[in-house]
């Protein structure tokens, strides 16, 4: 069973759901050529999918064309039914790093059929997964810096300022819909850069006052 832990206090959460959000900053939404969103689309991956730093993403061998997609992760440590957005940051325990891998050429494919997204989002090792920090410790989710690089390159730099939803706001839409438990993951959604990794990359993602992730890619 993975588990999420806040490093700080050394407590724990056995991982639950990862629940994503899909095209939550506009730049992003347009490099894609879809439009921005007027309610939160969700998709989800399993606990399965995590991995932690320092490990390796296995692209699948039924995909060639894998991408990076650096995001803020937020932690639920109250379990949350129905919430109302003023009361939703009661319900998060903590702040992280994840870098939501997608097999675009599969996921494109799936689209195409207007078939669901999972085999493109949530294959093993599809969620690396940072350990969190108190969500005390982060004043302003929505003022957080986010980069990724690959192979030490920038690919991405984006501020979670330009999130379309933001954090209450998502809390309260999806514990309308899913009942939020401890130790599940909301990955909140990431600016535009996303790009495409190959066998012998390495990816480094940081949010500034979250933590960072070192990755490596291999083919599965």
């Amino acid at each position: 069973m993975k588990t999420a832990i806040i490093t700080a206090t050394g407590e724990q959460f056995p991982i639950g759901k990862i629940v994503c959000l899909a095209r939550n900053y506009a730049e992003h939404a347009r490099e894609l050529g879809n439009e921005t969103p007027a309610a939160p689309v969700l998709f989800m991956k399993p606990s399965s999918s995590v991995i932690d730093d320092g490990e390796a993403v296995q692209i699948p061998a039924f995909s060639r064309e894998c991408h990076y997609e650096v995001e803020l992760a937020v932690l639920i440590g109250k379990r949350a039914r129905n919430v109302a957005a003023a009361e939703a940051m009661e319900c998060v325990a903590g702040y992280g790093v994840a870098i939501d891998m997608t097999l675009r050429d599969v996921q494109n494919q799936l689209k195409a059929k207007g078939l669901p997204w999972e085999t493109a989002k949530g294959f093993d090792t599809s969620c690396p997964l940072s350990t969190f920090v108190p969500a005390a410790t982060v004043p302003d989710p929505h003022a957080l810096s986010l980069k990724l690089r690959v192979n030490g390159d920038v690919r991405q730099d984006g501020s979670s300022a330009d999130m379309i939803h933001r954090v209450p706001q998502i809390i309260a839409h999806v514990s309308g819909i899913f009942t939020l438990e401890p130790g599940d993951v909301i990955l909140t959604g990431t600016p535009a850069g996303v790009g495409r990794v190959e066998s012998g990359d390495t990816m480094e993602a940081e949010i500034a006052g979250v933590g960072r992730l070192s990755i490596a890619v291999r083919q599965g």
